[in-house]
């Protein structure tokens, strides 16, 4: 009896350790992992929209530790400067030629000592244009410029009458000064991309992504995919993995499709 009970606890023991390498086990883990095998989706559209790898919590820290010291450098800056900031309104477009109109006029009438300086507030964007892509420097506000100052009839007329500007923003003739937050607003994209330009590290800053080619609306034609040569109105687009949705007409009735920019074209 002792050799039947050793034959039978051999075998429980092979029992116990022989489905480790099974094809049982690795079948059930493809199935749980295969969510999406049924779906019409393009394999591709999943791996666009996780294209962008996320950044270890580590390198994000750093990176918002360095945003944070020169916004503070930013902030220190504003308190200890002379005069107040103003807004004024220009023309459309003529933003960077009224600073250096009004840089100009200030050296002519010495008013150095009144108007300090003048800025055009700027940011930096990823354009998506005939789907490719490139970082943009732009306008943060078209049609206004910052203004630092000491407020005085005689610079309120140097800045009132330089050419293209049209007025303070406001009170025109007793225009009220930016909380240092609203100009810390303003000169905040510019600061930290200088700062990111500087630095020797990664450039890895994350910025707004916008696409030029199309807008939330725009009525366009599907030339590529199944539905190609169908005419679809775009109701809402992602800039980050180039896909938009939009409404094309399919036996009569609206339907919601997902689409790549490549996809489309304007009509």
């Amino acid at each position: 009896m002792s050799d039947t009970h050793a034959t039978s606890n051999e075998t429980e023991f092979e029992i116990d350790l022989g489905p480790a390498d099974a094809p049982a086990s690795s079948d059930d883990f493809e199935v749980d992992l295969g969510f999406g095998a049924d779906t019409d989706e393009p394999d591709d559209g999943l791996t666009i929209d996780l294209s962008e790898p996320e950044p270890a919590a580590e390198d994000e820290s750093d990176e918002d530790a360095g945003d944070e010291a020169v916004l503070a450098e930013l902030r220190e800056k504003l308190r200890t400067q002379l005069g107040d900031w103003y807004v004024i309104h220009t023309y459309s477009g003529m933003e960077n030629r009224v600073k250096q109109n009004l840089d100009s006029r200030v050296k002519t009438l010495g008013m150095e000592e009144l108007i300090f300086e003048s800025v055009v507030p700027t940011e930096e964007v990823v354009e998506t244009r005939n789907g490719t892509r490139k970082t943009v420097t732009r306008t943060r506000m078209p049609g206004y410029v910052l203004v630092r100052m000491d407020l005085t009839d005689e610079s309120w007329s140097a800045v009132r009458h330089t050419p293209s500007v049209t007025g303070f923003v406001a009170h025109a003739n007793a225009p009220v000064p930016l909380s240092l937050q609203e100009v810390e607003d303003q000169l905040a994209p510019a600061a930290l991309a200088a700062a990111a330009a500087a630095s020797n590290g990664p450039k890895r800053r994350t910025r707004k992504v916008e696409v030029a080619d199309f807008k939330v609306g725009d009525s366009v034609m599907v030339v590529n995919g199944p539905f190609s040569g169908v005419h679809a109105t775009i109701t809402e687009i992602n800039a980050n993995s180039q896909r938009l949705k939009a409404l094309v007409e399919i036996l009569g009735r609206e339907t919601p499709v997902d689409l790549t920019f490549n996809q489309i074209a304007k009509v």
